[in-house]
């Protein structure tokens, strides 16, 4: 798995106008969890753009101080009105541990439905994978070459890997359904 890494510097005081300092700043207060102790710390708002404006998933890389610690973003809030990051929440990553993400799909081969006039519609574009950190995929591949027209490709067909994959099993992933001008090709024909 891609790692990123950011520094941050440990936060004195926490708390509501603490915050809004650090953001007239150009930081972004956040904090670190899952181990013995939760760690406040503040981090440069553009540091943490390639972390979160991207498809991929990745474990975030964080030196607080000299003190680099593996981690994952648990969750984001932002401005409600201007989509100003407000708050980061990271979670510690342990060897030992399982820890559950989001995995974005890769459809991989060429539909032979799609090359005969189908349209492909992917239902779901991330999938929800539980698995140690050293298990955990940067993607989860779903080949596509195999689905006609009408056919689909749904959670409970996908290869068993080194991680469990926690969606419904009943969940479409990708179909290959009637284009319009596939319809009226059948329509024509029906007539004949």
């Amino acid at each position: 798995m891609k790692t990123i890494a950011i520094s941050g510097s440990p936060r004195e005081n926490v708390g509501k106008r603490d915050a809004k300092e650090l953001r007239y700043e150009g930081k972004v207060p956040a904090v670190l969890y899952g181990g013995k102790e939760q760690a406040h710390f503040a981090v440069i708002t553009t540091e943490l753009k390639d972390a979160i404006y991207t498809p991929e998933a990745n474990f975030i890389e964080i030196d607080i101080n000299g003190s680099k610690t593996k981690a994952i973003i648990k969750e984001l809030q932002f401005h409600p009105l201007t989509d100003l990051l407000l708050h980061v929440d990271f979670l510690q990553l342990f060897d030992d541990k399982e820890i559950i993400m989001e995995i974005p799909i890769k459809l991989a081969g060429t539909s032979p439905g799609v090359k005969m006039g189908g349209k492909l519609v992917q239902k779901l574009r991330k999938l929800r994978v539980k698995a140690f950190p050293k298990d955990m995929p940067q993607t989860v591949e779903v080949s596509i070459a195999k689905l006609e027209v009408g056919n689909l490709f749904r959670v409970r067909d996908l290869a068993k890997g080194d991680y469990v994959i926690t969606n419904t099993p009943e969940d479409t992933i990708v179909s290959v359904g009637m284009s319009r001008a596939l319809k009226q090709a059948e329509q024509i024909a029906g007539k004949k």
